[in-house]
């Protein structure tokens, strides 16, 4: 079920459990997870990506070994609001997992994030060659965690 927004995304959550926040690239899908009481995102892991059946396998495939109950998409608009190309696809990957899950699945807009992640590796002396390995899954727990300050001042 694909939440419009994220107070549809809170109604749609059970009381406690873990979500996932993702950050959907076009050659890797930045994973974070939060902990059962949606307090703290952590980093979890970057999934390489091939096709979407192999891309939605793996992330189901977390969201079942960590119990997961929702599913948080960073949403990548323009800086001026409007949705892109970038976004448009997001949507069309959220619609893709919607038919494979019973999750709900919701957007959070995703702009700076990287720029965020990378700023935050930068400051703690990561190597440029970790940093690379790390950023994607760092990004979405930015997503994750914006996602998840909002979710508590909503219920």
């Amino acid at each position: 079920m694909i939440c419009a927004t994220i107070e549809e995304f809170s109604a749609a959550l059970p009381r406690a459990g873990a979500i996932a926040g993702l950050d959907l690239g076009t050659k890797t899908l930045g994973v974070a997870v939060s902990d059962g009481l949606r307090g703290v995102a952590s980093p979890l892991t970057t999934i390489r990506r091939s096709k979407f059946t192999a891309d939605a396998q793996a992330l189901l495939k977390i969201a079942e070994d960590r119990a997961l109950v929702g599913l948080i998409l960073g949403l990548p608009r323009n800086m001026d609001g409007s949705e892109g190309p970038r976004a448009q696809s997001t949507r069309a990957f959220a619609r893709n997992l919607e038919r494979l899950t019973p999750l709900p699945i919701s957007f959070w807009d995703e702009r700076l994030s990287t720029v965020a992640a990378e700023r935050a590796l930068l400051e703690g002396d990561t190597s440029r060659k970790r940093r690379a390995e790390v950023i994607d899954q760092v990004a979405a727990g930015y997503i994750l965690q914006g996602a998840l300050d909002r979710l508590r001042h909503i219920g």
